[in-house]
């Protein structure tokens, strides 16, 4: 791919956190720290649910495909962002910019379409109780990981198809950390009419569907958790939803304010800050928010941590 439709920007420069050098060390120490620990916590937690074989149930599938997904989208980001830091130099390749924006799209509409997918999940299993072994079969289960991941590698095709077509003659400077739709569009020299109509129509499908499917669901076992006649029960019933409803709240509330909305109302360094939130620290939060909320995750991950530090005796709780 090479940027062959009239423009002659060959490279663009990623402004990234314009600041003094002492606090430009600083924020290096802070985001390779979160990185790594984001790394090691989902690491973690795929090997738990991968060893464990009580946790072999959809709920934890999808669990183990949401952190798999983790580690990839914030290593679309920040190992560049960490290189920027040291080298203070943000240049990065068209190619390389189309090639990052692809990979960030694909991930963050896989993430979208995967939590509301998480949410049918929960809400087949306290609404259906009975029926949910045979209502979400592992065979479904994967089909509908396979459909998360394909749909949002689909849907980052068809934005990536527009937005590299377009012309980009200088300035270079890309207003981001990263290779983002909005500041990139607003470095184009020709009419970007459609490819903004393209990535605000697919932004609200990718989007505002899975929200809607997330609410629905969501109402659903709601109503039903209100039936429960004793306290206890409410709270057993609704313990189990708590991780991934503040998951949902934090990802689609922060997304849905940076993409789903008119391109009049951008404002680029709000965004930057803005994007810190789904790209760096709800990666970060995912594995300690499940791991801290439930209770079946804690104690396998407590079991695999110290089944294998000391004998293989089962180790008490």
């Amino acid at each position: 791919m090479r940027n062959v439709s009239g423009g002659h920007v060959e490279e663009f420069t990623l402004a990234g956190f314009p600041t003094s050098a002492s606090l430009q060390q600083l924020l290096f120490i802070l985001f390779l720290a979160i990185y790594l620990l984001t790394l090691l916590e989902n690491v973690l937690i795929i090997f738990t649910i991968w060893l464990t074989s009580s946790l072999h149930r959809p709920m934890y599938f999808f669990l183990g495909h949401l952190s798999f997904l983790e580690l990839w989208y914030i290593n679309v980001t920040i190992p560049r962002l960490l290189g920027a830091f040291l080298s203070q130099d943000g240049r990065i390749s068209f190619v390389g910019c189309m090639t990052q924006l692809y990979f960030f799209i694909a991930l963050a509409c896989t993430e979208c379409v995967l939590l509301a997918v998480m949410a049918y999940d929960r809400y087949l299993a306290i609404c259906e109780p009975l029926r949910y072994p045979t209502l979400m079969p592992p065979g479904l289960a994967t089909r509908l990981a396979a459909a998360s991941w394909g749909s949002g590698f689909f849907s980052s095709m068809m934005k990536l198809l527009f937005i590299s077509r377009l012309s980009y003659c200088g300035p270079n400077i890309i207003n981001h950390f990263f290779c983002d739709i909005s500041p990139l569009l607003n470095l184009t020299c020709s009419d970007k009419e459609q490819a903004e109509l393209v990535d605000f129509l697919l932004a609200l499908v990718m989007i505002l569907l899975p929200l809607m499917a997330v609410v629905l669901s969501y109402a659903a076992i709601l109503a039903a958790i209100l039936k429960i006649p004793t306290a206890q029960g409410k709270y057993k019933a609704f313990s189990t939803c708590t991780s991934h409803l503040t998951v949902v709240v934090i990802y689609y509330s922060s997304t849905l304010f940076t993409y789903a909305r008119p391109r009049a109302m951008y404002a680029f360094n709000h965004n930057k800050i803005i994007s810190v939130l789904y790209t760096v620290i709800v990666p970060f939060l995912n594995p300690a928010i499940y791991c801290l909320r439930n209770k079946e995750v804690k104690d396998a991950f407590r079991k695999t941590l110290l089944g294998r530090c000391h004998s293989p005796r089962e180790v008490p709780d």
